[in-house]
């Protein structure tokens, strides 16, 4: 399914700490994933949850003052967690990045997190430590594919009754004589579901095939209805959808608002009062697309452009949450969607054509 790097300059880092023998509440189970984006990246935000935990987004606004974004930070911990971009402002200040001012620079590191302290426990979250690692991670050689699973901030999510994780994804689009490529990365930690209990199956059926699923034996739908469900305090999905093309302030958020739909195919429900779901989006402006054929005088030369980006991050991130879904590990004794319903798998293992 491809992966948010194959943007070219975005680059993504992760720093976790689980302990083998966590159990739900007692054990570290937490972390941190950065994505660094190359000089001259616009940035902009859409929220759509009751509630978020986030930083430095107000400044996202188009009718704001600031140009450019250095790093988003996708973490663990709560509204503590949001403590690690301090450490990724400390790594980026090192290397001179963020907005030139008299006597230094000031990185701009927008944030959001999950909440997932129950997981873990309450005194095991996210520092600043856990941030600056994972932005010295992105920029070293393993930043330039985004790992997927029980990794980074996806350490102690959960998706529903199931394990969460780190999911990505990425497509390229044909638009005239340019290419331009549009990738997404998620942390899956919903109140909502995935997986629709009565069929053991994800709720779009353009997913379904995509990934190569098929409905799992009886047997095995009874153990899913008997998953313990998940608690309302434990949300929120956060995510970053990217693109090359060139985009202005405005395209960008509209980018974001778009890419939220790709969270509405893949969870049920979603943006609930209790999740604080929130895409971040990034236009690293290195693919220029003219203005679209079709595209009315009375509106802006960049609507095409956004129309289809837009769908296509929608598109990006409901795989990337259904990635998310299949790659993460048992952690603290939370069950795993492909480990409880293996039947689900049994075109892939005979040679279908979905899969990662």
């Amino acid at each position: 399914m491809g992966s948010i790097t194959d943007v070219a300059g975005i680059r993504v880092g992760h720093h976790q700490r689980i302990d083998p023998d966590a159990t739900l509440g007692s054990g570290w189970a937490t972390g941190v994933t950065v994505v660094l984006a190359p000089p001259g990246t616009v940035g902009a935000v859409d929220g759509r949850g009751g509630a978020p935990g986030t930083r430095e987004t107000d400044l996202l606004d188009p009718a704001n003052s600031v140009r450019w974004v250095d790093a988003v930070v996708l973490s663990g911990g709560s509204a503590y967690g949001l403590a690690t971009a301090d450490g990724v402002m400390t790594w980026l200040e090192e290397q001179g990045r963020g907005v030139a001012l008299d006597g230094g620079v000031v990185p701009i590191v927008p944030a959001a997190v999950i909440f997932d302290l129950p997981v873990g426990g309450w005194d095991k979250r996210p520092t600043a430590e856990f941030g600056y690692a994972a932005a010295a991670a992105a920029a070293g050689p393993d930043g330039d594919r985004a790992a997927s699973g029980s990794i980074g901030a996806g350490a102690g999510a959960r998706a529903g009754v199931f394990k969460g994780g780190v999911g990505t994804a990425s497509v390229t689009l044909e638009l005239g004589d340019q290419v331009v490529t549009v990738g997404a990365i998620v942390v899956v930690n919903p109140s909502g579901e995935l997986i629709d209990a009565t069929t053991g199956l994800p709720w779009s059926n353009l997913l379904i095939e995509e990934f190569g699923l098929t409905a799992p034996p009886s047997e095995q739908l009874a153990i899913l209805a008997g998953l313990e469900p998940k608690s309302l305090s434990l949300n929120t999905t956060i995510a970053v959808v990217a693109t090359d093309a060139a985009l202005s302030p405005a395209g960008c958020r509209r980018m974001a608002v778009a890419a939220q739909d790709g969270l509405a195919r893949a969870i049920r429900p979603c943006h609930t009062p209790v999740d604080g779901d929130t895409v971040f989006a990034l236009a690293t402006g290195a693919v220029e697309v003219p203005p679209l054929p079709g595209t009315p005088d009375a509106m802006s030369p960049e609507t095409g452009l956004v129309t289809v980006v837009g769908a296509a991050a929608a598109d990006c991130l409901s795989r990337a949450v259904l990635c998310g879904l299949l790659a993460a590990d048992p952690v603290a004794g939370i069950p795993t969607y492909p480990g409880t319903v293996p039947g689900a798998f049994a075109e892939r293992l005979t040679g279908g054509t979905g899969g990662l």
